[in-house]
């Protein structure tokens, strides 16, 4: 069973609430994406504990629900606009 582009991008959105994000349906099968996501929560996190926060917020969909996420993550500087 595919996850939803809205879907992923909600449980993104509820463990990090100022993240902006870009989801891309790489395959239009709805199991391949690729996201690029910015919040100030990954200020002074490694790539590797970015990447760890995004997937902890799936809820152990990745690897069931969601077969791929190609992630790239960027720390958010200064005022949301």
């Amino acid at each position: 069973m595919a996850m939803n582009l809205k879907e992923i991008e909600s449980m993104i959105k509820e463990a990090l609430p100022d993240a902006i994000i870009d989801i891309q349906d790489l395959a239009g099968d709805g199991n391949h994406y690729s996201a690029t996501i910015t919040s100030s929560a990954f200020n002074g996190k490694s790539k590797i504990e970015q990447h760890k926060m995004i997937y902890n917020s799936l809820k152990g969909k990745m690897g069931n629900e969601l077969h791929a996420l190609a992630l790239k993550t960027k720390e958010k500087n200064g005022p949301t606009n």
